[in-house]
């Protein structure tokens, strides 16, 4: 069991380290200023105040996995994809219940707004791993891209690789790739950097980490940025994403972090998308799933029109 942050202890320790800093790095040559320094800084919530406690209800739960399958709305063999980063028999929020359903079942796009940490990620990883496994079972998992996961910084999408990795680690048949600025060439340049920049991450076979390696066979989910989509989108030497024999299969595109696409940006993106589904749908309704989430998006219900 990892070890506990004891709030008390950890405020001690950063107001004692923050006031270390302070008195070495402005020190006063005369004794007396020096005293009075130090003194004032000693004084109670000068530096800092708290900690402050604060209490958040919880979220409302709905089914787990094992019951979404149960009920019919997940594929069957969703099981083999469970473990310890997606549990089978945990209970899901509610908000991910509806929109797993609402996705799978009634085939919806989706805006998900709801606070850190209640799970915006499953609500559009769980549908887009159901479709694999009945295009699977289908025997329709050939190469090419089926979701494209489109993060406003490379940061976030390197935080969902390490996820994908846990939860695909022993499912081979899925591939997973990120194409952003880091993305090297060849896979020699690529296996050094990975190892570089994720100590002690496996490098799962599934895990396409060239540019090479991607043009030649596209992997299931692309993770990349908006920046890097329009150069993808642009070059030819990139075409095998779009089009030919491995671009006949994109079904989901997922807009993380949506709040941050706002006035010229958001202009920029909303037109970026449409050329993007008129290249790989001919901008056919209902075609793709389209899925964003958000922390902040409005203010509730009575910015819905909005």
């Amino acid at each position: 069991m990892p070890a506990q942050l004891h709030p008390l202890n950890t405020t001690n320790l950063i107001r004692n380290s923050y006031i270390r800093y302070l008195k070495t790095t402005y020190p006063f040559q005369g004794q007396h200023l020096r005293d009075q320094f130090w003194q004032a800084l000693e004084q109670p919530e000068l530096i800092v105040k708290g900690p402050l406690l604060e209490a958040s209800p919880p979220f409302k739960t709905g089914r787990s996995i094992a019951q979404l399958v149960e009920d019919g709305v997940l594929h069957p063999t969703f099981r083999q994809l469970c473990g310890p980063a997606l549990p089978w028999n945990r209970s899901l929020y509610l908000h991910q219940d509806q929109a797993i359903a609402k996705a799978v079942q009634y085939n919806r796009n989706l805006v998900v707004a709801t606070g850190t940490g209640s799970g915006k990620t499953e609500t559009f990883l769980i549908p887009i791993l159901d479709a694999l496994l009945r295009q699977r079972q289908a025997g329709q998992l050939g190469a090419g891209v089926r979701a494209l996961l489109l993060y406003p910084m490379n940061a976030l999408a390197n935080d969902q690789l390490k996820r994908l990795r846990r939860i695909l680690a022993n499912f081979p048949d899925f591939t997973f790739g990120r194409y952003t600025g880091e993305t090297k060439q060849s896979y020699r340049d690529a296996e050094k950097s990975f190892y570089e920049q994720f100590p002690g991450e496996p490098l799962l076979p599934n895990e396409l980490i060239c540019r090479d390696n991607m043009r030649d066979t596209p992997p299931h989910l692309l993770l990349t940025n908006y920046a890097m989509l329009e150069y993808l989108l642009l070059r030819p030497e990139d075409n095998a994403f779009f089009d030919g024999e491995y671009a006949q299969q994109w079904r989901f595109i997922a807009l993380d972090e949506a709040h941050v696409y706002d006035g010229a940006s958001g202009i920029e993106i909303a037109m970026l998308l449409r050329r993007l589904k008129d290249r790989v749908v001919n901008s056919e309704p209902g075609r793709l799933r389209c899925m964003a989430t958000s922390a902040t998006m409005g203010r509730g219900r009575e910015d819905y029109p909005k």
